[in-house]
């Protein structure tokens, strides 16, 4: 039974902490007739939304599909016409490396108005909260967000460009391709390079390896680090070095 007038709003679920949701998402959440909600979207939110609301899943992880895109994209325009207000749940920001933009337009094709609502990407944040500066006066000057793995499961191109910058490279849905990131940045940067790998990053249960290009495997095995996790490389990693060594100097102190 239709409750509202058909529309979508694209949201951004924020990289993974409930509290990084924004004010306009929570406010889109409490209209929704229809939630469409992804892996990477933490279930919490959508206490926000009404009781009567639809909460479906479709979810798209790394391997594994429970709905293919083209689905997706009609049942957007099928709950707006039949239902109201969709709410579309993604983690991250949507139009970072989430097929929103997508989505967005096959709505629009099909006559349902849309509303981008940005969110905190975990390319952004999560090294932030592990204390990884992105840039730092006089260690860099710009960063880069790279794909690991492009849509027919090939290296993605613009990371042997990062590899020869002297920028921050975060790197995306690039687990799998580790050891051949690894083997690329060593051509360019050398062995001793700072990488950190941070999985789960800002929930509850988020984990992470510090190290250099010359053992980061060695450390992801050990730690049995997996997907989902963005990968940092560049300099300012050896920020967090510092930290942990700031800290144990000061509790040495007290």
């Amino acid at each position: 039974m239709k409750n509202s007038e058909a529309r979508l709003s694209l949201v951004g679920a924020g990289p993974g902490d409930p509290d990084l949701i924004t004010l306009k998402a929570v406010k889109a959440l409490e209209t929704a007739d229809v939630i469409l909600y992804d892996a990477l979207a933490n279930e919490a939110l959508l206490a926000y939304a009404p009781e009567t609301a639809m909460k479906i899943f479709v979810g798209k992880s790394a391997g594994m599909h429970y709905r293919q895109q083209k689905e997706i994209n009609r049942m957007i325009v099928n709950y707006a016409v039949t239902c109201g207000h969709v709410v579309r749940l993604k983690g991250g920001d949507p139009y970072v490396f989430g097929r929103g933009h997508e989505e967005l337009e096959y709505a629009e094709k099909h006559g349902i108005p849309t509303t981008y609502i940005p969110g905190i990407s975990s390319a952004m944040a999560v090294a932030g909260l592990q204390g990884i500066p992105l840039t730092k006066r006089g260690v860099n000057e710009s960063f880069w967000v790279v794909t690991g793995t492009l849509k027919d499961h090939s290296t993605a191109r613009d990371l042997y460009f990062a590899a020869q910058s002297s920028a921050t490279v975060v790197v995306l849905m690039g687990v799998k391709k580790l050891p051949e990131i690894v083997s690329l940045f060593k051509a360019y940067r050398g062995e001793d390079e700072p990488i950190c790998m941070i999985q789960n990053g800002s929930k509850s249960n988020e984990r992470s390896v510090t190290g250099k290009l010359h053992n980061i495997l060695s450390l992801q095995e050990e730690a049995k680090l997996a997907a989902p996790a963005i990968i940092v490389i560049g300099q300012v990693v050896r920020e967090k070095f510092l930290a942990k060594i700031q800290q144990k100097e000061l509790a040495r102190v007290t």
